[in-house]
């Protein structure tokens, strides 16, 4: 007789494009999102959780195929035959909050969000399926003063995590101005011209990845990447290229400089004098509260998102200098960006709502952090109380109490006891800076060995014998003196 085939032991892997977080990055995240968080409250933002769920009604058009949304979103169908999908950003369950709660909510209202978003993407290196995003919003506010607030908040934001200030800028344009050119170049925001504008938008959104020559390739005959793929033009004329790059590369040396030379650029259009006349408000409103040029300027140059955002768009990006994975020198970039979206509301209430807000990359801000050496040391583990007689587990246990009362971190070993080196080895692992002994012998004369493991470490790896014998790192105190005494040494370190 046959025997039955085994079931096959699931693999200890974690899905494609997902990854896991251990206690140090948990810790470093909370601890810069605790900081985010105690900015935006100081700025009368409130803190908003929503599910992780949304009906696909209400995510709408951040979907790629709303009659089977099995690209871009996790979706599943309901038996009810509605559709569910996890959230793929913060701003569409924000939309659905307003206008589903818009007679309870205050007008405006303010609120951040923290937590993880999943998008059903292909996954590559440095790209998941699920991250983190950290937003701030404010909805019902027509004034760029919002705008400006919003501005203020993200520089006050980098640099209460560690970003010094020299290591970040704030660039903001408008989309409004964009429009204004477009039309100064004869391609009017109107169904005739919408082919053509959406092909401008896209074009002008990779400038920073093939510069001018690229950009006005795109945008006239068409362009060759380095594979030989040939990408259709734009077929503008080159006056009309011209006035778009002039757009692109309008930034002058200083703000006002800068707002003149798109005043000029739009002409006498309109829409596009409204976002000139919105940056010079904003410009004018950040000087006023000291946010000059080292931390805020007015740059339009900033053109990713012009075709998603209606109003302001504004982008922080740091300066410093990295290497990236292929050792090439670069600055570090983006860490955070937003606008103005006055249509999202909309969608549900028919009317027109004014929004605009931010998103702060959190694992790429963490990144930044890291590279800067503001996070990243090795976190101290807990002070370990090592077992040397398994009856006597009340004692151990009194110790940990102890500490924590005092407020160290602390933990009694729980593993098996009777090899002593391995408690060591675990308390080595764990990064502990302490390690407590107590046998019976320290038991009848009512002292306690310390272990300075920090110590230990750092004479291991340089110390000569002589170091050995003038700076032991194992020491005995009375009893009563164990919490002193790990104290002293914790803080001798930090």
């Amino acid at each position: 007789m046959a025997k039955p085939n085994k079931s096959p032991r699931p693999k200890a892997i974690a899905p494609k494009g997902f990854r896991d977080y251990f206690g140090t990055e948990v810790t470093e995240r909370k601890a810069m999102l605790d900081r985010i968080a105690e900015v935006y409250h100081l700025y009368g933002f409130e803190a908003l959780e929503t599910s992780a769920v949304e009906t696909v009604e209400a995510l709408g058009k951040f979907l790629p195929d709303v009659d089977r949304p099995n690209e871009g979103v996790f979706a599943w169908q309901e038996d009810d035959a509605d559709w569910v999908a996890l959230r793929y950003d913060m701003t569409a369950p924000l939309a659905r909050v307003a206008a589903q709660y818009r007679q309870d909510l205050p007008s405006p209202y303010r609120r951040f969000a923290m937590g993880p978003v999943w998008r059903n993407e292909k996954p590559g290196p440095g790209r998941f399926r699920q991250f983190y995003q950290c937003d701030a919003d404010t909805v019902g506010a027509p004034s760029v003063a919002a705008d400006a607030e919003i501005c203020a908040m993200l520089s006050d934001t980098l640099e209460a995590v560690g970003i010094a200030r020299g290591d970040y800028i704030i660039r903001v344009n408008n989309r409004k101005v964009l429009d204004g050119v477009l039309e100064a170049a004869g391609l009017p925001d109107t169904d005739e011209f919408a082919a053509v504008r959406g092909i401008v938008l896209r074009t002008i959104d990779k400038h920073d990845k093939f510069g001018d020559a690229g950009v006005m390739a795109l945008l006239t005959e068409g362009r060759k990447d380095d594979s030989g793929d040939f990408t259709d033009g734009a077929g503008l004329a080159a006056a009309q290229v011209d006035l778009i790059l002039g757009f692109v590369n309008g930034r002058q040396g200083d703000n006002a400089a800068t707002i003149t030379r798109l005043g000029e650029l739009v002409g006498d259009v309109q829409t596009g004098l409204d976002g000139v006349a919105e940056l010079a408000e904003i410009a004018d409103l950040l000087a006023g509260q000291g946010y000059g040029a080292d931390r805020i300027v007015i740059d339009p140059a900033v053109v990713r998102g012009l075709g998603y955002y209606t109003g302001p768009v504004y982008e922080a990006e740091l300066t410093f200098e990295v290497t990236d994975e292929k050792g090439r020198v670069r600055e570090f970039g983006s860490v955070a960006g937003g606008g103005r979206y006055d249509d999202l509301v909309k969608r549900f209430t028919g009317q027109a709502v004014p929004a605009t807000g931010m998103s702060i990359g959190v694992d790429r801000l963490l990144a930044a952090l890291r590279a800067t050496g503001r996070i990243g040391s090795d976190a101290e583990g807990p002070v370990v109380v090592t077992v040397m007689d398994k009856s006597r587990m009340a004692d151990y246990m009194q110790m940990v109490t102890e500490l924590r009362q005092a407020g160290i971190r602390a933990e009694v070993y729980l593993g098996n006891p009777k090899n002593f080196g391995n408690q060591l080895k675990y308390a080595d692992k764990r990064n502990s800076p302490v390690a407590i002994i107590q046998g019976g012998d320290e038991q009848e004369r009512d002292v306690v060995q310390i272990k300075d493991l920090i110590l230990g470490t750092k004479l291991a790896q340089s110390a000569s014998l002589e170091e050995w014998k003038d700076r032991p790192n194992q020491f005995e105190v009375p009893r009563g003196d164990l919490v002193a005494k790990v104290r002293e040494i914790i803080e001798s370190y930090s």
